[in-house]
C-alpha cells in the first residue's frame, strides 16, 4: 500500500439467495453489482473494502453472491455483521481470505481499522457487549496508529424517531472507551440507509447509505427515500486526517464531498 490508504465502504446490500430478490422495490444483487462497477471497475481501485453490515436480508444464501462479486478483486474485504445477518453463517461464509469479520487490521503504515459487532441476535436495535467493548479498548490501546472504528448501528441520534429506537443502546459506554484514546479519528456505520456526517470531540461521524434502497432522513416514521444506490470512499492520510465522499451511483454529479479533516 501507498502512504495513503484508500477504502471503499459498502453498506447494507441486503442480498438474497435468489439473484432477482427485491427489497423495497430494489433488486438487491443488480444494485450491488452496479455499485461495484462504478466504484471499482471505473474508478481507482481501493486498497481494501469495508462492509458495514446487513450483507444479506435474513437469507444466508445471499453470502455466496457477496463472495462471488468481491473475492476476484483480490483486496481485503473487512466486515461487521448487521441485524439482518446470521452472524454464525456470515463467519462461516467469510472465513477465508480476502474476507475478515470482526477484529482489527492495520492498513498502511499509519492506520488501524477496528471492526465492532453491535448486533443483538433477533433484534433490530444494537448493543455493544462487554466483550466487544474490551476488545475495542484493547485494539486501541495496543497501537500508536490512527484509528477508524466501524460498526453497523448508529451510536448518535439521526434526528429520526423510528431510527433512533434501533440504534446503539449503550452508546455512552462505547464513547467512554473511545474517549480514552486520542488517536481515534473517525467512526463509520451503516444501518440507517442514508448519508450523515458530523463531528464529536474532533472525531468524524459518518453514516453510509445502502448499495440498494434508502430511508428518508429526518423522518419520524418509517419512510423510503428515492435516492439511488450509493457507496462511500475514504482516503486515510499519513497525518491522521481523512478525505471522504459519498457517491450516488445513478447520479454521480450529486455526490456529497467532504473536505479533508
Amino acid at each position: 500500500m501507498t502512504s495513503d490508504v484508500r477504502l471503499l465502504q459498502l453498506s447494507d446490500p441486503h442480498l438474497f439467495a435468489d439473484p432477482k430478490g427485491v427489497l423495497r422495490g430494489v433488486e438487491s444483487l443488480s444494485a450491488f453489482q452496479r455499485v461495484l462497477s462504478h466504484a471499482i471497475r471505473k474508478r481507482n481501485r481501493p486498497d481494501a473494502i469495508l462492509c458495514s453490515g446487513d450483507v444479506v436480508n435474513d437469507d444466508a444464501g445471499g453470502y455466496a453472491h457477496f463472495v462471488h462479486e468481491l473475492a476476484p478483486l483480490d483486496k481485503p474485504v473487512l466486515c461487521v455483521p448487521g441485524n439482518h445477518d446470521d452472524a454464525a453463517a456470515m463467519r462461516r461464509a467469510l472465513s477465508e481470505p480476502p474476507f475478515q469479520v470482526g477484529g482489527y487490521v492495520d492498513l498502511g503504515a499509519h492506520w488501524r481499522l477496528v471492526l465492532v459487532d453491535s448486533c443483538i441476535p433477533g433484534e433490530a436495535g444494537g448493543r455493544i457487549s462487554r466483550h466487544e467493548l474490551r476488545e475495542l479498548d484493547s485494539a486501541l490501546a495496543g497501537s500508536d496508529r490512527y484509528a477508524l472504528v466501524c460498526l453497523h448501528h448508529h451510536p448518535v441520534s439521526m434526528a429520526s424517531n423510528w431510527l433512533d429506537q434501533v440504534g446503539v443502546q449503550n452508546a455512552e459506554e462505547f464513547f467512554a472507551v473511545l474517549d480514552r484514546h486520542a488517536r481515534v479519528r473517525a467512526i463509520t456505520w451503516g444501518h440507517v440507509h442514508q448519508c450523515f456526517e458530523a463531528r464529536r470531540r474532533g472525531v468524524r461521524l459518518l453514516a453510509t447509505p445502502s448499495t440498494g434502497g434508502q430511508f428518508l432522513p429526518l423522518s419520524d416514521e418509517f419512510a423510503i427515500d428515492g435516492r439511488p444506490p450509493a457507496y462511500r470512499r475514504l482516503t486515510l492520510l499519513p497525518d491522521g486526517t481523512l478525505d471522504t465522499e459519498v457517491v450516488w451511483v445513478d447520479d454521480a454529479a450529486s455526490s456529497l464531498a467532504s473536505a479533508s479533516a
